[in-house]
Order: structure tokens, then sequence, then C-alpha cells
């Protein structure tokens, strides 16, 4: 029987040897060693920890299949957000990024292009080197904790080398193309639905509640981005990407250096040609600046980051015939005719509708119902109609005609001068209130928990409510009655409701379903007017004067607030007590923080991380992701992590959670 320390070193050469199998196994689809050699090795690790158990580790290859299912996911705020991406679909719209870089910047770049991983986006935080929370992407601010199933699989690492105290990673998880195979043809085997495409196999393995599931299926973490813990001054993305290699990620090796914009395009044409020479699917390209010192002075756009962009790939398309043409009424009343299609697969996935946009555009590539069409999924995302083959007409095909009444309510359908779209005229169409109650009282706009699609659907329907400001006068007993419903959920209702009252102006503007008005969009309207009346007087000019808002924004918060509808529905909401302003500095009349940055670190003792940001923005205040010469304050908690140290090496000044309190 060896020594304890002979049976450490040798634990540790298995481990190391597992996992270089794994990596070539999973990764690289090629294999080192037979499967008999493979298992020999793990039999040999699980020997030796039966004899020596205090030589396991949840990061051994032999803890990796989790424990009892879960009932269900917890909630995870992400510290810092995780913005989607803006997209370009074609040369000139890289070159048009790369000048508007450089015009923010005010000098040349260069570039990272990393392929764009069509899997399921996943935060990886690692403490004293090892994994301890693995959450999804989810809205961008929370997520969903996943970190028992990602313990399952096999190329995620569960302790790192040489890594910061605590460390916060962005990356993608996949189903490599030949795991996808075999597990469609298994699920076909035994009578189950087959997944449409390796994304959505690794999603739904990755959201089992049941982590022995997970074990079961084969899948792959790669890590791009850090978003939190450096211990060292890295100064590009190139570097950021070699540290992740060293601290055991991970990363892709097809990753391209790019100096300057025309070898990012000469990079982009060579990957549409060679994107499915890969084991695993990617649907375009990210072109990342690399100066991370660029990234703070590009900023962000209220939806996306300016110092990043997807290159989509040209769509994938196919041949499949319209069965029917059917039209769809939207929150805002815009009728969206559809083709019902016969079943197709494009770029892996089952399309069976498509959307035709709006009349003027079934008129200019004559689609009609019976036809033969080339569909495709534009961005590689949404199914829509190319264009028709006229060749494969039979005579019976049908010519489409937008209703003139609205096919939900009945009322006329009007063509506003200076747009394509057809609306319903109907200010009750149940289908718009429906849509827009819905949206109303979602979780980033007024967050009245419980009240959800189909307690709206019997609102609607039952005429309790007539628009989102009547949800406040509805009664516990109005509730009550309803189907599905008890006391005890009318009771939870109505104080969700009244709890909404104090959402804060930016949550009510998101709520009123302004066209092309996003929550970041709002947030900054809020912060710059400070009240809605104050928006509602706010001239074009004024409002195209922020940076984050242009003029198709600007042009639709006009239009909103000159409609008569509007201005009833916001007197409606005042009678019931709806805040609808930022709070201010009584003295000097304006936003006690405005100007101010702020970057968080730490656990604070009362508030969350959102729940502070919230009070940040409410106030006036933005609140960064790093730590830069441009930071105001930090606020710091128990246990900050690497900005606490950047912000007393800069002489910026650190604040508890009181003295924030004390500032607004």
């Amino acid at each position: 029987m060896p020594s304890l320390d002979e049976a450490r070193r040798k634990v540790e050469e298995l481990r190391s040897e597992i996992r270089k199998h794994d990596y070539h196994y999973y990764v690289l689809d090629n294999p080192l060693i037979t499967d008999q050699e493979y298992d020999s090795l793990m039999r040999e690790l699980e020997s030796l920890e039966r004899e020596f158990p205090e030589l396991i580790t949840p990061d051994s290859p032999t803890q990796r299949v989790g424990g009892a299912p879960l009932e269900q996911f917890r909630s995870v705020r992400h510290t810092t957000p995780l913005f989607s991406l803006a997209n370009a679909f074609d040369e000139g719209e890289l070159r048009d990024f790369d000048r508007r870089v450089r015009q923010l910047s005010g000098t040349k770049v260069d570039y990272v292009v990393e392929p764009k991983i069509d899997g399921l986006t996943v935060v990886l935080t690692y403490e004293n080197g090892e994994f301890v929370l693995g959450a999804t992407r989810g809205d961008g601010i929370t997520g969903e904790d996943i970190t028992e199933n990602l313990r399952a699989v096999r190329l995620l690492p569960k302790r790192l080398k040489g890594a910061p105290p605590r460390l916060v990673v962005r990356g993608e998880a996949f189903m490599p193309k030949k795991a996808f195979a075999l597990l469609n043809e298994e699920r076909d085997a035994k009578g189950e639905q087959p997944f449409a495409n390796p994304r959505n196999a690794a999603a739904g393995s990755l959201r089992q509640l049941d982590p022995r599931v997970t074990a079961g299926r084969t899948l792959g973490v790669y890590v791009y981005q850090i978003l939190e813990g450096i211990d060292r001054e890295i100064s590009s993305q190139w570097e950021a990407l070699s540290l992740l290699r060293e601290f055991g990620f991970s990363v892709q090796e097809q990753s391209s250096y790019c100096r300057d914009i025309e070898e990012v395009v000469d990079c982009c044409n060579q990957w549409i040609e060679k994107r499915h020479t890969l084991n695993y699917d990617i649907d375009g390209l990210v072109v990342k600046v690399n100066p991370l010192h660029l990234y703070d002075i590009l900023g962000y756009t209220a939806k996306s980051p300016r110092w990043a962009i997807a290159f989509k790939f040209p769509a994938e398309q196919a041949v499949t015939r319209v069965k029917d043409i059917f039209v769809r009424v939207g929150r805002t009343g815009v009728l969206t005719p559809t083709a019902i299609l016969e079943p197709v697969q494009v770029g892996g996935v089952t399309v069976s509708r498509a959307t035709l946009h709006n009349e003027e555009m079934i008129r200019q590539k004559d689609v009609r119902i019976g036809d033969y069409v080339v569909v495709q999924r534009a961005g590689d995302v949404i199914p829509e109609v190319v264009r028709v083959l006229p060749e494969r007409r039979t005579g019976e095909e049908k010519v489409f005609k937008m209703p003139d009444y609205c096919p939900v309510c009945g009322s006329e359908v009007l063509h506003l001068e200076g747009e394509v779209a057809a609306r319903c005229t109907g200010v009750a169409c149940p289908a718009q209130l429906k849509e827009l109650v819905i949206h109303f009282v979602s979780r980033e706009a007024m967050d009245v928990e419980g009240m959800g699609p189909a307690l709206v659907e019997q609102l609607v329907d039952k005429k309790l409510i007539s628009d989102p400001a009547d949800i406040y006068s509805l009664s516990r007993e109005e509730l009550a009655e309803l189907e599905r419903m008890g006391e005890k959920s009318a009771d939870n209702i109505v104080r969700a409701v009244e709890r909404s009252k104090e959402r804060g102006l930016a949550h009510l503007l998101y709520a009123l379903g302004i066209r092309h008005v996003g929550i970041k969009a709002a947030e900054t309207l809020a912060n710059k007017f400070g009240s809605l009346d104050a928006l509602a007087r706010a001239s074009f000019e004024e409002l195209t004067g922020i940076p984050e808002i242009g003029p198709k924004i600007a042009r639709s918060i006009e239009i909103f607030f000159q409609q008569e509808q509007t201005s009833r529905l916001i007197a409606k909401l005042k009678r019931a007590g709806v805040k609808m302003e930022q709070e201010r500095n009584e003295e000097k009349g304006e936003l006690v923080l405005a100007g101010k940055v702020f970057v968080l670190t730490g656990t604070l003792p009362n508030l969350s991380r959102k729940e502070a940001e919230e009070l940040i923005k409410k106030h006036g205040g933005k609140v960064s992701s790093s730590v830069s010469k441009k930071t105001d304050y930090v606020v710091a908690g128990s246990d900050p992590g690497q900005k606490y140290d950047k912000a007393k090496q800069l002489g910026i000044p650190i604040i508890s959670e009181d003295e924030l309190l004390q500032m607004v």
C-alpha cells in the first residue's frame, strides 16, 4: 500500500492525465488512447480515492455526477451586467463599426476575432481557485444557478492554476456535433422527440433539474472573457485569452489577432467558407477591440458594447411551400402577415413559420398561398421568405390581401403616412391590450409578480380591464373569482400591484411600451428629465441632444405623448398613485448623484448588487463594471476584490453602503 504522499502524487498525475484526454476526446475530437485505456485510468484513480478518501476533492473527475434532482433553479444576480452584441451582416457594416471605433477612440486599433459559438452563455465564479458558482445569462441581470450541472461537464475545470482569490468569467457551453448526432439517435430509439439542433441540446442538458442527466451527455465550455478578478495588469483581449489558458480554461484556438479592419474582413470571409469544419456549431464571429483600456472610452449603447460586434454569417436557405398566410396583431397594433410553411430544416432548425413583414413586401416578392419559396433564418435566427419560385406554380395559388378590418376586434385597419405597416385603430383591441398589459406587468417593467399571460387574458376577456392602469383598481374579490385563483393568490396580486406603484420613473417609462424605448433608454430618459411630465414636454431637439437617444427613438416619444389616449392613461395612473418622478435634491432641484460614476465591489450588508445599482441610477449616477480614472466612488462591502485595490492605487474615494445612503 502506498504512503499518503505517494498516493497524493499519483492522484494528481492521474487527474492531470484524464483531463488531457478529456480535452482531446471531447473538444479536439482526436482521442489519444482507447476507451479501455481511459477506463483503466479512471479505475486506478477511483481505487486510490477509496483507499485515501481524504484525497477526494470536488474537482476530481470521479466527482462529476451531481446528487439528487433539484425542485427548481435558484436565481442568481450577475455582479457584472451581460450585454448582448450588435450585429454586422456584411463588409460594409464591419467597416462602419471600425469607423465608429476610430472616431470615438481617436486612434487606429487592432482587433481579436473569435468564433461565435451557437450555444448557451454561462457565467463561472471561482474562489481561491475552486469552482463555486455557475449561472446562465438569463436577461443579462439575473440568471439561473446551474452549478451542479456544470460540475458534470468534463471540460470545465473545477480547480484553476494560479488564479486570483475571486475570478468571474464568461463562456459558452456547447454540444459537439458528433455527440449531438449520437444523442438524437438514442432519443429516436427510445421514441423520444429529437433535439432540433446542438444549441437546444446543450441548453436542455444544462437546464435539467437532475444533474445526473447532464452528466450522461457530452458537453464542452469555452471561456472568452474575464468579468472580474484580474490580479495583474493585462492590456489586451489577446493577452486575456492567454491568461485564461494559463488558469486552465479551454479557450478557442481558432481565435485570430488582426492588425486592422482589413485583416478582420479577410478573416470573416475565410470563416464563411470553413464554418462547418469545426466539430461544434458557430453562427458567426465576434470582433473585439483588442486594447482593453479603450473599453471605458468606447462605452456602451443602451443594449450593446461599442467595443465589440457580432459578424453574422450569411443565412442558410431551404425550399418549402406556403400552406397559408395569417395575420398577427401586436401590442402596438401592427398587423404582421406570417407564412405557415410545410416544415423544413434550415440550418439545423425545423422551420414551420416565417415572417412576411408587411403587405408591401408581400407584393414586392409576389408571395401567394400555395407558392414554393426559398426561406432562410435571418442572422441564423428569425425565419423569413427570401424569394418565390414562380416556375413551380400550378395556377392554383391564391393572392393574399391584407384585411381591411382587424381580425381580432373588427376595427378599421389604417396605413399611417410614412409607414409601411398596417395598424389596428381599435383603442380597446383585445390583442393589443393583452400584449400591452403583459408587457406592463413584466419583471423589467412594473414587476407585478403573479400576473402572468393566463391571468391577463382572463382580465381582458372578462372586461375587468380596458388599459394597463385598470390593474390598480382591481379588487381582491374580483381576482378571487377568476379561474385558478383563490383568496391567497388574490391577496398576493393585490399587494404586488400596490408595490409596483413605487417602481420608479425608468421602469414606468419602459412599461408604457413606447416604441423603440427599451429599459436602458428608459433609465437614460429618467435620469435626464426626472419626471414624466418633463419628458412629455421635451422637444425633438432636446431628445436627440442625448447621446444614447437617436432620431427614431425621439420621434417615437413625441408621437406617444401627442396621443389623446396617452394623456388619459397617464391621468389614470396618477390618480392611482403611481410614482412618476425621479427623486431629486429638493434644495438644488437636481439629481444628487448626477454625473458621478460608481463601482461596486464586495458584498454589501443590506443592499443586493442590483438594488445598489438601481439606487445609484435613480439619483442620477452611473454604475461602471471597472475602476478607472473616471470613477468617482467605489462602494465596498465585505470581501472586496481587485477593484478595491485599484481604487486605493488611484486614490479614488472608497465609501461604505451607509455613506452611499447618506449621499442620497
